[in-house]
């Protein structure tokens, strides 16, 4: 291996969605630092099998609220 190019690896605490806590070796950040999760495996549909509606709005509601008056001609 060269010498120097390598990122450093060191000690990070993560915090999940739930407030439980573990340590793990990663090249975030720096020693110490804490990653807190938005998303993991106990709070992801794809491993709970729960679905929660987050956009209520959704997309195209979006699209056709902030376009609605385009291409309409005032007389």
């Amino acid at each position: 291996m060269k010498s120097g190019i390598h990122p450093e690896y060191h000690e990070i605490n993560i915090v999940m969605t739930d407030g439980t806590q573990f340590t793990t070796q990663s090249c975030y950040g720096k020693a110490g630092d804490t990653l807190r999760l938005d998303v993991d495996p106990k709070s992801h549909p794809a491993w709970t099998g729960v679905q929660r509606m987050l956009d209520t709005g959704g997309q195209v509601a979006k699209f056709n609220k902030k376009f609605a008056g385009i291409g309409m001609r005032k007389s």
